[in-house]
């Protein structure tokens, strides 16, 4: 009999009986019973998070040299979607107590995605490390000089690869190739076309694989291994990636102060966060928890077929399994969210500060993509919805949910307008 990290399958479902709704594909709601145990993520503090930031402050001259409609600051708008509010609470018979908001990552900058957080990041802390270490660059300089001809030239010595589903990889590959470096972007069967497309025309080199995004990450890191002068991002296991993410909770803290958004015991912040490998929502959410404590609530949303962080925070896994271990089949609409196997990194630094992990059926999504755009105008990719049906799950349990919900839009503005209008029709009853 096929053992998964020695234990039988039936003896897994023996253990965790929501096992027999995952390999069902059912909708479930995981609460997590670590919630509020000894922190995990000891290694990582406030003043790390801090530090991420004065970085993005440092490269805003470059920004906004290379992107003027930046500004220089990579940030997106906080909205309220009260109509919204209204028809998840009549197309669900619900009753969502509190402010319903929507932290726009679509309308980041460049990217278009959540990935121009933790992907911009890592990238440059990376240039910058080699300009210091070069001494061709002090952090009293004007950054904006990066954009020269003779920055351009340096980075062109060096590579960079990164394995990916779709959006970490356009950032990526956007700002490298913008850099001037070698940029390499390993893409899984399930990435979409127009992103590949859309890298190639951005001046990275796309390899296309079979395999899911486990194949794709392994194949970016043992090519990277044989370049002394290449730098992989690992999406798996990397701490720049996770503290660009974490930044996020510093900038919504000052929006949510600037809408006179009080968060308190009296009035939580619930925050509902779409999750692949987990980089992303695992990093805003320890942000979210240095920032709030315990007066913010995180939950993360994958997709039926695809729920790997789930298993393995519930089993204390973590990336010893994979949903294919339980004959789930990691196939799904939504992109940026099919990971079979969930980052190890990730999942023992936030065991202790999320709430739960819920999945959403990929019809689901597409309904609410389309529900969101008839009551706001608002344009998603189906990856981006799964944190909306999130505020229906709080409002039906036992204690209902009060104070701020925060829905995470992780990308879209990037995705092409007959791409779009199909995914429109899909979500039509």
């Amino acid at each position: 009999m096929m053992q998964i990290a020695g234990k039988s399958l039936e003896l897994w479902k023996t253990e965790y009986p929501l096992l027999n709704d995952l390999i069902q594909y059912n909708e479930v709601l995981w609460s997590n019973p670590s919630k509020g145990l000894s922190p995990s993520g000891l290694d990582l503090t406030l003043e790390d998070i801090k530090e991420a930031e004065a970085r993005f402050k440092r490269f805003e001259p470059y920004f906004k040299k290379i992107f003027p409609e930046t500004d220089g600051v990579i940030e997106s708008p906080l909205s309220e979607i009260g109509e919204m509010k209204k028809s998840l609470e009549q197309e669900y018979s619900a009753t969502i107590n509190g402010d319903l908001l929507l932290k726009q990552d679509d309308r980041l900058p460049i990217a278009g995605s959540i990935k121009a957080r933790g992907g911009f990041h890592e990238v440059i802390k990376h240039a910058e490390d080699l300009a210091l270490g070069h001494n061709i660059l002090s952090k009293d300089d004007d950054y904006g000089i990066l954009a020269d001809k003779k920055y351009k030239e340096f980075f062109s010595a060096f590579s960079i690869m990164v394995g990916s589903t779709g959006n970490l990889g356009l950032s990526i590959g956007i700002l490298s190739a913008k850099l001037g470096f070698n940029v390499t972007v390993h893409m899984s069967s399930d990435a979409k076309q127009w992103k590949k497309d859309l890298l190639r025309e951005k001046g990275a080199t796309v390899v296309e694989h079979q395999g899911d995004f486990s194949v794709a990450v392994d194949a970016g890191r043992s090519q990277c291994e044989e370049k002394l002068t290449c730098y992989y991002i690992d999406d798996e296991n990397s701490k720049d990636l996770f503290m660009g993410y974490a930044v996020a909770a510093l900038r919504l803290k000052k929006q949510l102060d600037e809408l006179n958004v009080q968060v308190n015991e009296e009035n939580p912040l619930t925050v509902y966060l779409p999750c692949g490998v987990g980089g992303g929502p695992g990093g805003i959410a320890f942000g979210l928890n240095q920032v709030f404590g315990h007066n913010v609530h995180c939950y993360f949303a994958e997709p039926t077929h695809s729920p790997s962080m789930l298993i393995g925070l519930m089993t204390d896994q973590h990336d010893k399994v994979c949903v294919q271990d339980f004959g789930i089949d990691n196939l799904t609409a939504a992109d940026g969210l099919a990971v079979g196997r969930p980052s190890k990194y990730v999942g023992q630094r936030v065991k202790t500060y999320i709430d739960g992990v819920y999945t959403i059926d990929d019809e689901r999504l597409y309904r609410l993509l389309h529900l969101l755009y008839d009551a706001e105008g608002i344009k998603l990719e189906p990856s981006a919805l799964a944190g909306m049906i999130g505020p229906v799950h709080v409002a039906k349990q036992a204690e209902g949910g009060s104070g701020t919900h925060v829905v995470w839009a992780t990308g879209g503005r990037l995705v092409p307008e007959d791409v779009w209008k199909a995914d429109y029709e899909k979500g039509k009853l």
